[in-house]
């Protein structure tokens, strides 16, 4: 019985792994916008009633290739901080930068499905919100160990708006209560400037003028470590 269940769920699996690989094929060639179940199918040979079994919806598999793009982006991203002593706060920085970039341009078709333009009648649901979550905490993580061990200097008290220290707060409250606002505000700007130097690198902003962007993209890097504080 046991081996009848374990064969059912593998054969499940297999499909739905065939299934999530066709749609991110038809990701790079239609775009998510345009994202159709009816070609899904046809790429793995199945009628598209047999799809819905597998995800009842267009956005249950869009879903479910969003939660596995942040995920895999995370996984990223921890595996270059593990490779980094924990003290080195510097370098972990800079190395989860480097990784982010490097999936980016490894999966650029997931990339813009999580940091492109939004889907016209996607809504993403609560389970995506975990996965997009590990991506910050990653970063937050060695800040906050660059914070308890010294690592880190403190930064002179930013100036904010009202609205903006409040959201500041909120964010420290949810993720990093033990951060100064002031570090907090840094590590989002960073964080930000991060992802849209990916972001215009992968969508060919940089055309012409910062392309190749390596050396760009590694002083921007060192540049907004030494903003946030680390030494």
């Amino acid at each position: 019985m046991n081996v009848s269940v374990s064969a059912r769920e593998l054969a499940r699996a297999n499909v739905t792994a065939a299934i999530k690989d066709a749609a991110r094929h038809r990701l790079a060639v239609d775009g998510a916008a345009k994202l159709s179940v009816r070609a899904v199918a046809r790429d793995v040979g199945m009628v598209s009633s047999a799809v819905y079994r597998y995800f009842p919806t267009r956005d249950d598999l869009l879903t479910d290739l969003i939660v596995d793009a942040y995920n895999a982006l995370a996984d990223a991203m921890e595996h270059a901080d593990a490779t980094v002593p924990t003290d080195e706060v510097n370098l972990r920085w800079r190395a989860m930068c480097t990784g982010v970039r490097q999936w980016a341009k490894a999966h650029p078709h997931e990339y813009a499905l999580i940091f492109g333009s939004p889907i016209p009648d996607y809504q993403a649901p609560e389970n995506t919100i975990g996965p997009a979550a590990r991506i910050p905490t990653a970063l937050l993580a060695a800040v906050r160990h660059g914070w308890s061990i010294g690592a880190i200097h403190a930064a002179p008290d930013q100036p904010m708006p009202d609205r903006l220290r409040v959201q500041i707060a909120m964010v420290a409250e949810e993720l990093a209560s033990d951060l100064p606002l002031a570090i907090l505000f840094r590590v989002a700007v960073a964080w930000t400037q991060l992802f849209g130097m990916v972001t215009f690198e992968l969508f060919g902003q940089f055309a012409g003028t910062l392309e190749p962007a390596d050396e760009f993209f590694d002083t921007t890097v060192a540049t907004m470590t030494d903003f946030l504080g680390s030494s």
